[in-house]
């Protein structure tokens, strides 16, 4: 069977051969293509979707990323400045919002799909879907409202507003958030993309107390998720933990897919999802550029054994460091698929 089927069938609780495997291989693309510079590689669609269609293809996993780099998303707002990095993504430069005045002088685009850094992003997508043929799922990376401020104003600021300041200038600045998110993911579906991830470190309770996701951030995801619903919507708390938050988010926003921290205990969370939805266990991203084979090998069995049986699993990486030998990335993908397949295609008998 084919990434896309296999994906569908673990996702329903179906037998498979194996379990999908997702690799998160994004600076890495600059090298796949020729290139040297990060800064030039991220600046045309057609380079990013050429280096995410030749590292599937040499390394074989289930998986196409349309993500350029989370900091993008800010220059949707005005930011005009990135730092590029030689070796690793490319960051934030300047903070569009200073002072509580600047929320309320955020202008958002009336339509995403004109800004120049969007209409690449989306190039690499359209490509992907044609190249893709509906065999490899295409991702595509949105970051919530309740986490976009970190993006234009630090992390520092958006707690102390989120915490401390006035709710109804918090309230301004998350809808223009929200509304901005809402453009871009119905932008990628009208693209191609059938697997979105829904980034929200500030729905996780590594960052905020449950009472405070109850009350604020739930409604705000409601808000982010309506228009389009959750169809292809996975939930990741950007690293952070989800076992305290699965029941929850389950019960009201009904999504179906979960992409939890190398932290989380999959079994308690399989425990908590049951047959109600699939999850993804996570690999050690930051230790795997320096771990031997043998470690390789004992880590990837560790998390595929955890949450291989009864189906509705995947196993996954969070962006692997750009230094990570290949070695170690054939590695992490071929025990991956050795220790994920089925015998006979019987996941759950």
């Amino acid at each position: 069977m084919n990434a896309m089927e296999r994906i569908g069938r673990a996702a329903r609780g179906e037998p498979t051969d194996r379990i999908p495997v997702f690799c998160d291989l994004l600076d890495q693309g600059a090298a796949a293509v020729g290139l040297s510079s990060l800064k030039e590689y991220y600046s045309r669609g057609e380079y990013v979707a050429e280096g995410q269609l030749r590292m599937r293809e040499k390394y074989g996993y289930d998986n196409l990323w349309s993500l350029f780099y989370v900091g993008r998303e800010a220059e949707l707002f005005g930011c005009r400045k990135m730092i590029y990095a030689p070796d690793g993504p490319p960051n934030v430069g300047e903070m569009v919002i200073r002072a509580d005045d600047d929320i309320h002088k955020l202008e958002i685009p009336r339509d995403v799909t004109a800004h120049p850094s969007f209409q690449e992003v989306l190039k690499c997508v359209r490509i992907l879907a044609r190249e893709a043929g509906g065999k490899y799922p295409v991702i595509a990376y949105v970051t919530a409202a309740m986490t976009l401020p970190v993006l234009l104003m630090g992390m520092e600021k958006w707690m102390d507003l989120l915490l401390r300041g006035s709710p109804e200038l918090r309230d301004e600045l998350l809808e223009k958030c929200s509304d901005v998110f809402r453009q871009q993911i119905a932008a990628y579906r009208e693209a191609g993309a059938n697997v979105l991830v829904y980034s929200n470190p500030f729905g996780s309770t590594d960052f905020l107390p449950l009472k405070l996701i109850r009350t604020v951030s739930l409604p705000w995801m409601e808000r982010d998720l309506e228009p389009g619903g959750v169809d292809g919507v996975v939930y990741y708390g950007g690293g952070a933990c989800l076992e305290g938050v699965l029941e929850l988010i389950l019960d009201r926003l009904h999504i179906g897919s979960y992409c939890l921290s190398a932290l989380d205990d999959i079994g308690r969370c399989k425990a908590i999802t049951g047959n109600r939805a699939m999850i993804g266990g996570i690999l050690n991203n930051i230790r795997a550029e320096d771990w031997t084979c043998r470690e390789i090998r004992e880590e990837v069995k560790k998390v595929v054994e955890a949450g291989k049986d009864g189906g509705r699993f995947y196993f996954g990486t969070l962006a692997l460091p750009y230094h990570t030998p290949e070695a170690n990335i054939r590695e992490i993908v071929a025990a991956a698929m050795e220790y994920g397949t089925f015998d006979g295609g019987r996941n759950h008998e």
